[in-house]
């Protein structure tokens, strides 16, 4: 079977026993390594392997080909993405401002766009997608006036000496009461969608109960970062929502895209399609 998902240490934590042959008749994984942008893209356009991890955002445009598997993803609370500026600052001075962004097809960017639609008179800004590494240099070299930022930048961005404007998460949170969409995992309509989630919480499972065996694997992919950075990373990222999305996890995400599509965020799509 092919797979696609990123490197990062909770894609990696989350799917090694799988990718390693230690779930008992689920069948070897053909690893795609991939930024969450790219995968995004190739679900999109029905390019690439028939099980993926995308951004939740993304979900929308994609239900009629692909199936939400409720196993392997990423929801949870404390783990929102930030907005960054190089000095303190309102929010009201984003007005008419140019903001990074790692994609405009993330949850980063609807909780961004949904946040600045509540907090800004105009909300009139200019965004400008880049790598979610260059944004944070950006932002401390004055390249753009503040910078959206996901991953391992919440562990890190004091190293550039930036200020927080908002935690987006801690906002969600606030706002809704409902714990943060993040990364989905997707598989083509055609598969069977039991078995995938049993094997993809197999996998999960496995990895809580073997974490030590999975650290030289993770580490292998974990773009430079520390031991102790891609610990935080898995902790944070990796819950009993990762697990089983359950009721309140399918909630949150019914709440976040119904929300991006009444404001246009988002085409229009069956909620429905979510679940089934």
């Amino acid at each position: 079977m092919n797979i696609a998902f990123s490197p990062c240490p909770n894609d990696t934590f989350v799917f090694y026993a799988w990718v390693h042959g230690k779930i008992e008749g689920a069948p070897p994984l053909n690893v795609t390594y991939a930024d969450i942008d790219k995968t995004n893209y190739w679900a999109i356009e029905q390019s690439g392997p028939e099980v993926m991890k995308i951004s939740y955002a993304a979900l929308p445009y994609v239900l009629d080909h692909y199936q939400l598997i409720p196993s392997g993803g990423a929801l949870g609370r404390g783990c929102g993405p930030l907005v960054l500026t190089k000095e303190a600052q309102s929010v009201e001075s984003l007005e008419g401002k140019t903001v990074a962004v790692p994609s405009d097809r993330s949850t980063a960017y609807l909780l961004f766009r949904l946040w600045t639609e509540q907090q800004l008179t105009n909300n009139e800004i200019t965004i400008k997608v880049m790598p979610f590494e260059k944004i944070m240099p950006a932002v401390k070299e004055g390249q753009v006036d503040a910078g959206l930022v996901i991953h391992e930048a919440r562990f890190t961005y004091h190293e550039y000496n930036l200020h927080l404007l908002q935690d987006l998460g801690e906002w969600w949170e606030q706002d809704t009461g409902a714990p943060i969409p993040l990364g989905a995992i997707i598989a083509k309509r055609s598969l069977n969608k039991q078995q995938l989630t049993d094997w993809a919480t197999a996998s999960v499972e496995y990895a809580w109960n073997a974490q030590e065996e999975t650290t030289s694997y993770v580490m292998d992919h974990a773009q430079e970062l520390s031991r102790d950075v891609a610990a935080q990373h898995i902790d944070l990222y990796v819950n009993e929502f990762t697990k089983q999305l359950g009721e309140q996890g399918y909630e949150a995400i019914e709440n976040l895209l119904g929300r991006a599509m009444k404001q246009g965020l988002v085409p229009s799509f069956d909620l429905t399609k979510i679940r089934n």
